[in-house]
């Protein structure tokens, strides 16, 4: 047994350059795959909700399409059908237009369509 923790203490160390370099090149690796993209999505959702406007048809993030009655400080009006208006922060803005393009509702939506014209 006092073998087995000779052989140990004989391994370890290894040239620090080398650990530093590995954690040099993973931390530059996290910014570039994690925190760079995240931050340019984060800008394009502040200009996203700086451009809003009166008769914008949004979606929020709980999946709720309307138009674009009121625009406050930090909330916004929204019309979902003839007469029923909502309040709703900014942030909870997701996307402007109607349903975007890539979504599972999108794609559901032409699915439809394309079903009830073959129909």
């Amino acid at each position: 047994m006092a073998e087995s923790f000779l052989i140990l203490a004989q391994a370890g160390g290894g040239n620090p350059l080398g650990t530093l370099g590995f954690l040099v090149v993973l931390v530059g690796i996290m910014y570039f795959v994690m925190i760079r993209p995240q931050q340019k999505q984060l800008k394009e959702h502040r200009s996203l909700l700086s451009a809003l406007k009166k008769g914008d048809e949004v979606v929020t993030s709980g999946g709720i399409l309307g138009k674009i009655h009121l625009v406050e400080d930090r909330t916004v009006t929204l019309e979902v059908s003839s007469g029923v208006r909502i309040r709703v922060l900014k942030t909870a803005i997701s996307a402007k237009g109607g349903v975007p393009e890539g979504t599972p509702a999108a794609t559901a939506t032409a699915t439809d369509e394309k079903k009830k014209e073959e129909k």
